[in-house]
């Protein structure tokens, strides 16, 4: 049986490359805004593989598809589908998998140790002691415990619920939101999120990136957390207006945020690095060795499963 010819993303690993190549033709796009596809591969493509979000090459749309008349799936070793224009996918009948388990713990990891370090300043502690302040200063003020305070979940899917487990344990009450309250949830529900923002002294964003998210924290809901609390993002940096919270910082609206994600990766916009009240780092959610292999292996696995006439694993169903 002839092996399929699958169409790589520029910034695919190359540990997903070598694993591709065991049972497909591979060609790496080429990385340019155009978008070009090299007219020999045309014909023969018959699969995209993605890491989701690709800067070498933009967002995969109508642009793409048009060049590839046979093409039949995309597979993304992401959670996330923004960096896919799934409805013109789905208009033109092309399968469309995702990766969305293998993420849920190791990015819940990352928001409750965003939440830890700001409530209790590990990081500055760390600087504290190296910059020789300690013998020199004393000990640094007094932190935050979380135990006993309120988490508000933005967006209570997979991730969501990994990070609610987590802060439980850790001691806080839960609430979330989200497009609808979730059947067999204990957690207190909040139809608002201005509501949840109030009553909340952490607020999390765990929700995907759609058009209906695009911004949803804004002065009203960060004003609304107050000064006494504090944001923190590990979904994408479209849910979150980004003047609305560097305004927040630098006025004390909020006390601080945590960003694993930002708009316009990896170039955060400047003012970022000045503020003392905010955490962000390099979009460490899923970047473990673990959770990286798993995310490949689904990527393969979709694409297997669909040319040996099977059920990918992951599909991406609109809902």
């Amino acid at each position: 049986m002839s092996k399929s010819a699958v169409l790589g993303m520029p910034k695919l690993p190359i540990e997903a490359i070598r694993l591709l190549e065991k049972k497909f033709i591979v060609h790496l796009m080429p990385a340019h805004e155009s978008k070009k596809i090299p007219d020999e591969w045309t014909p023969h493509i018959r699969a995209i593989a993605t890491p989701g979000r690709d800067p070498g090459i933009g967002k995969l749309d109508s642009i793409v598809f048009n060049q590839l008349p046979h093409l039949e799936i995309i597979s993304s070793f992401s959670s996330g589908l923004d960096g896919i224009d799934v409805d013109a996918a789905m208009n033109r009948g092309i399968a469309v998998g995702h990766a969305p388990d293998v993420l849920a713990e190791p990015v819940a990891d990352i928001a409750l140790g965003l939440a830890i370090d700001l409530a209790r300043g590990i990081t500055k502690g760390n600087h504290y002691v190296k910059q020789g302040l300690w013998s020199k200063q004393g000990p640094t003020p007094l932190a935050i415990s979380l135990s006993g305070k309120v988490a508000g979940i933005v967006g209570l899917g997979r991730i969501g619920k990994a990070l609610a487990d987590r802060l439980r344990a850790c001691g806080l009450t839960v609430c979330y939101t989200g497009r609808k309250q979730q059947p067999h949830i204990s957690l207190e529900y909040f139809q608002s999120l201005i509501e949840l923002a109030s009553k909340s002294d952490f607020l999390f964003c765990c929700c995907p990136a759609t058009t209906q998210t695009n911004n949803i924290i804004n002065s009203d809901v960060l004003n609304a957390l107050g000064p006494t609390g504090f944001l923190v993002n590990v979904a994408r940096g479209s849910v979150v207006n980004e003047e609305d919270l560097i305004s927040a910082l630098q006025t004390g609206a909020i006390l601080g945020a945590g960003l694993d994600v930002c708009n316009n990766e990896p170039h955060p916009d400047q003012r970022f690095l000045n503020l003392t009240n905010l955490l962000i780092l390099p979009h460490l959610g899923a970047s473990t060795v673990e959770a990286r292999n798993s995310m490949f292996e689904v990527m393969f696995d979709n694409l297997e499963r669909h040319f040996s006439g099977q059920a990918m694993r992951f599909p991406f169903c609109k809902s």
